[in-house]
């Protein structure tokens, strides 16, 4: 994969608002060529019938195509810029914090992206030290505001399930990333109890199973079913089939460990 062919799928939602002026600062006119160059039809293929309807169809597949290539990899650019936030929430950036999010690029867009994602998250970190960090923590909400108003609740679900990952990487999540989980979860439109509830993922005891799916130990059996088939809609992998095969397995890992917890519940309670 060339430098940059991953990042170059920025169109529609992406290419405007904050975060594209945030691309296009970190990135220059790298950015601007790429943005023109996705926009273009005549970088779609060559057409190979003549007439109108043909004409219409692969235009619009192409279209279709590149938008959703570009939701992906705003979502990646999303990902990197909140990354950015959570990693930096205690003051330093951890290894291991940093090489979950290489391996994200890898599975996502293979060996070479990693370069490339490192260098985007080493200039967010200079411009956080630019910014100061008050300046950086406006311009992630304004991100995130962004992010609310033009991906599906599911994605940012996903995105949420991301960053609680990068901030579990080291095995510890200090409290300032848990506020700062939490802001980015409300900065989102999200509830800040997914955070809670994304925290308790993946670990085996009945109380965190309680905790996954976001109810106390003594809710009635109605109001556990409930809430499991709420979270079973939410987090379902095909709400974010559109990103990729790769987020979709991040999701479907997601959505087995949830259904892990429910298990270990209805078998607590002899359902």
């Amino acid at each position: 994969m060339a430098k940059g062919k991953w990042i170059g799928g920025f169109i529609g939602w992406m290419a405007g608002g904050p975060l594209g002026a945030l691309a296009g600062y970190l990135l220059g006119s790298l950015f601007d060529n790429m943005l023109d160059g996705v926009n273009n039809p005549d970088n779609s293929g060559t057409w190979q019938s003549t007439s109108y309807e043909d004409y219409n169809t692969a235009y619009q597949q192409a279209y279709r195509q590149r938008q959703m290539q570009g939701d992906r990899n705003s979502f990646l650019f999303s990902l990197l810029v909140l990354s950015s936030y959570i990693i930096k929430a205690d003051g330093k950036a951890m290894h291991s914090e940093m090489e979950l999010v290489r391996q994200m690029l890898r599975q996502n867009f293979g060996a070479s992206a990693v370069q490339q994602g490192n260098e985007i998250l080493n200039r967010l970190f200079e411009e956080q030290k630019r910014e100061g960090w008050q300046q950086f923590k406006h311009t992630v909400r304004e991100c995130c505001s962004q992010i609310n108003r033009q991906m599906d609740y599911s994605q940012r679900l996903q995105l949420l399930n991301y960053l609680v990952m990068v901030a579990k990487a080291d095995g510890s999540v200090p409290q300032s990333e848990i506020t700062a989980l939490k802001e980015a979860a409300q900065w989102m439109g999200l509830n800040t109890n997914e955070v809670d509830q994304m925290l308790h993922l993946g670990k085996g005891t009945l109380e965190d199973a309680y905790k996954v799916l976001g109810v106390s130990p003594d809710v009635s059996d109605d109001e556990l079913k409930k809430a499991y088939r709420k979270l079973a809609l939410q987090h379902h992998p095909d709400k974010v089939a559109a990103l990729g095969d790769d987020v979709r397995k991040a999701a479907e890992k997601k959505f087995q460990e949830i259904n892990a917890a429910k298990d270990r519940i209805w078998k607590a309670r002899g359902l």
